[in-house]
């Protein structure tokens, strides 16, 4: 969990330093393919093998859709408009739809006061970390509103490959490499209309490209599948929480940037939160 919120944390920055070289459709596309390209061949020399049951491919396709080119595609067009700290805690309200998706068709019924306590203390220390009221309007704008629709996207896709791909004995390397590459078929159709726009080849833009394909979007999605496989798509879900204290550290470290009293407290929160999700004690009935 700790790798994946690292890996993860990082995204919106690589969006908002990508887009000044490419458009939305462009850089999801890219980082699907690039996360594709990297894990096949790892798998395939691994002796691992695709899928060849037709049902499972339409779980992945699904699961692609939901997971990664919908919400992949809204972010980005969202960060066209809006700041990365309204994007930050839209996007932290993942493991709340998650939570409410997973006790709706009975995927994870176990709801303990902990767990919901722990729900409720990571989103507040994500909204103390953000102080989305400083950007009120952003939140009510089509922007805002395209983040919710991606968190809840988000939560249906834990929820999904929760109940239909997990658990079937089907190394999380290999279900990861399907996914993105189920995902990379899906945007084809989307390229004619706006992912044919020449690009400007900046640096900063290719290189914060290649770091999401690779580690944010490759790397990533298999331990992403692994935490679901072993804990169960809520708990998998809580790591959305830990990645703005992530950026909080990163930004801290590498551009000297302030840590306010208010940061250190919604970090403390989070961290409550995120333990207190992974306790175990009296279910809510």
């Amino acid at each position: 969990m700790a790798g994946l919120a690292l890996l993860w944390g990082s995204g919106f920055l690589w969006i908002k330093l990508a887009l000044r070289g490419f458009n939305p459709v462009q850089i999801v596309f890219a980082r699907l393919l690039l996360g594709f390209l990297i894990l096949t061949p790892i798998a395939l020399s691994r002796g691992l093998r695709f899928p060849r049951q037709g049902r499972l491919w339409g779980h992945l396709f699904v699961a692609a859709l939901v997971a990664n080119a919908v919400p992949y595609l809204l972010f980005s067009i969202a960060e066209e408009t809006i700041g990365s700290n309204v994007a930050g805690v839209l996007n932290a309200t993942t493991p709340l739809w998650t939570l409410l998706l997973a006790f709706l068709v009975g995927v994870d019924r176990a709801v303990t006061v902990q767990k919901a306590a722990g729900f409720a203390l990571g989103f507040l220390g994500v909204v103390v970390i953000f102080s989305p009221w400083q950007s009120a309007s952003e939140i009510a704008s089509w922007g805002g509103l395209a983040c919710l629709a991606a968190a809840a996207s988000y939560g249906l896709g834990y929820v999904y490959m929760g109940r239909f791909l997990t658990g079937r004995g089907i190394p999380p390397l290999m279900l990861s490499a399907a996914q993105l590459g189920a995902a990379t078929v899906l945007l084809i159709p989307a390229l004619p209309f706006a992912g044919l726009e020449p690009p400007e080849w900046q640096l900063d833009a290719v290189v914060s490209l290649l770091i999401l394909g690779v580690l944010g979007t490759g790397a990533a999605y298999v331990l992403n599948y692994r935490i679901i496989d072993d804990e169960g798509p809520t708990a998998a879900s809580v790591v959305t929480y830990l990645l703005p204290v992530v950026a909080v550290i990163l930004g801290w470290v590498f551009l000297r940037e302030a840590v306010t009293t208010a940061i250190v407290a919604g970090i403390a929160l989070v961290l409550a939160g995120v333990t207190l999700t992974r306790k175990r004690s009296t279910e809510i009935r």
